[in-house]
């Protein structure tokens, strides 16, 4: 985190990155981002704040606000966050609260003592006021002294006689909190001194109705701890990432969740009838009610997460019976492939080459990319935007192998289970799906940079791969629901769907 050495949190402050180009068309101030390569114009009342914001260092919000005079302060900030979302600014700090609102943290809890104390425990030293704190735990019918050691904390406690589940809490103790923000975080969870401080200046904009933060790895010693640090289902982005009509499936888990108690009250909570995935089914309705939900990468809670092979693959287990379930809830949601053309062509091409071993069939592969980034850089001179065409060349490369990383990664996800079965039908096919499976697995290697060896980390995303599609699968065979095993194919983008 970032923060002054007298343990303030540091003002929100922007700066360009260095890999995007400012630059001026017809009197009009444009963003060129490298990767993803992306460019947006704004008016011409921004020229002096990118000027500004130029330098390497760090430039506070209230300066750049005194550049903007004739816009209000709130729609400057909002304005600034949105280009950091996009990727054409920098962001760091978060912004002054002058007005604490009241927030209702709640905690379901059930058989967990040591873990439930620990967790107010964390929860007493957070850096915000404490009369704008509430803490509510909703004990599940306990059957051994949790009750006992929570009551030990200045927390408004409610014991059940009878267990009703994670969802049935929560909705409880919402319906008796004070608070105009609900603060969701889990038993196992233990929250950073600035969980708070950092997501609640969120809810400035109005537009915004739920929020989420950061989720650590609370154990971080074996090497299936380091997998969890960088693989966890709860790790949602490294990046600011806001909900839209194009991200059909964005949710954020509940261990680390703030909404505005006005809206949950709207969609009656979280559905009672589900034991998992009912994050995700909130976040769905939520969204589906036009309401927007936002992740950022600060807020962080600390997760005690199953560290033991057989609880590990369990709960991928669990996961997995979840995503066909809330299909069939949501089945505006269906799943889509999209196949580029270009891309499509080109793989095509690429696999004849090498088959065939046909010079021809690779110098067409090479000529579908060279067409494809000249039709794409002819468009760009056309509207004045300053990219340089090799820049556009790597970009149309870079989707390419996007395009296959994540045809890979679907077959890896949900049919690398039925392998044993192929290799007897079709050891070429067998070969085929081992390959894409190991091609997705040293990519998240690489990407992901966890501390342990390669090795190690393939054992752990091979088994949490086969874990999760065998939950899947079960779901599947046992409801006959196929569709999140069968996507919908499809040529057209649907991130550009109006």
């Amino acid at each position: 985190m970032d923060f002054e050495t007298d343990g303030k949190l540091k003002k929100l402050a922007y700066r360009l990155p260095r890999n995007v180009v400012c630059h001026e068309k017809n009197g009009l101030p444009w963003l060129v981002l490298d990767y993803p390569l992306k460019s947006i114009s704004l008016h011409p009342s921004w020229k002096v704040v990118l000027k500004y914001l130029q330098t390497k260092s760090f430039v506070p919000l209230e300066n750049i606000i005194q550049l903007v005079e004739e816009i209000e302060p709130a729609q400057v900030e909002f304005f600034l966050n949105d280009l950091s979302r996009k990727g054409f600014l920098e962001q760091k700090g978060i912004p002054a609260l002058t007005d604490y609102p009241l927030v209702s943290i709640i905690i379901p809890v059930r058989n967990r003592p040591a873990q439930i104390e620990e967790c107010l425990h964390s929860l007493a030293r957070l850096k915000y006021p404490s009369d704008k704190i509430e803490i509510i735990v909703v004990d599940d019918a306990s059957t051994d002294h949790t009750p006992k050691k929570v009551s030990a904390f200045p927390v408004n406690l409610i014991t059940l006689k009878e267990n009703r589940q994670a969802a049935f809490c929560r909705n409880l103790a919402a319906r008796k909190a004070k608070g105009n923000i609900l603060a969701f975080i889990d038993s196992d969870c233990l929250a950073d001194p600035f969980w708070l401080q950092e997501l609640v200046p969120a809810f400035k904009d109005p537009s915004l109705s739920a929020i989420g933060g950061m989720v650590d790895s609370y154990y971080v010693d074996t090497p299936l701890d380091r997998y969890e640090q960088v693989k966890s289902s709860l790790i949602i982005s490294q990046r600011n990432r806001r909900s839209s009509e194009n991200e059909n499936f964005f949710y954020v888990p509940t261990c680390n969740l703030l909404v505005r108690r006005s809206i949950f009250e709207k969609l009656n909570g979280f559905d009672e009838g589900l034991f998992v995935g009912e994050d995700v089914d909130f976040c769905w309705r939520l969204q589906d009610a036009g309401y927007f939900i936002e992740f950022r990468p600060l807020g962080k809670i600390y997760h005690k997460h199953r560290n033991e092979l057989k609880s590990f693959s369990s709960r991928r287990f669990d996961y997995g019976t979840s995503e066909p379930m809330l299909q069939q809830r949501h089945p505006d949601r269906n799943k889509q492939m999209f196949f580029p053309i270009g891309a499509s062509i080109f793989w095509v091409l690429l696999v004849l080459g090498i088959v065939c071993s046909s010079m021809p069939f690779l110098i067409l592969g090479g000529l579908v990319i060279v067409t494809e980034a000249l039709s794409k850089f002819a468009g760009i001179l056309q509207r004045g935007i300053h990219i340089r065409f090799y820049e556009l060349l790597l970009a149309v490369i870079r989707t390419y192998f996007a395009f296959l990383y994540h045809c890979c990664a679907f077959v890896s996800r949900y049919y690398l289970v039925f392998t044993v079965f192929i290799y007897f039908l079709s050891p070429l096919a067998f070969t085929a799906i081992i390959g894409m499976h190991l091609f997705v697995g040293t990519t998240e290697y690489f990407v992901k940079k966890p501390r342990l060896n390669f090795f190690s980390f393939l054992f752990y995303f091979s088994l949490e791969q086969l874990s999760y599609q065998l939950g899947v699968w079960w779901y599947c065979f046992k409801h006959s629901s196929f569709n999140a095993v069968n996507p919908t194919i499809t040529w057209r983008n649907p991130a550009r769907r109006a």
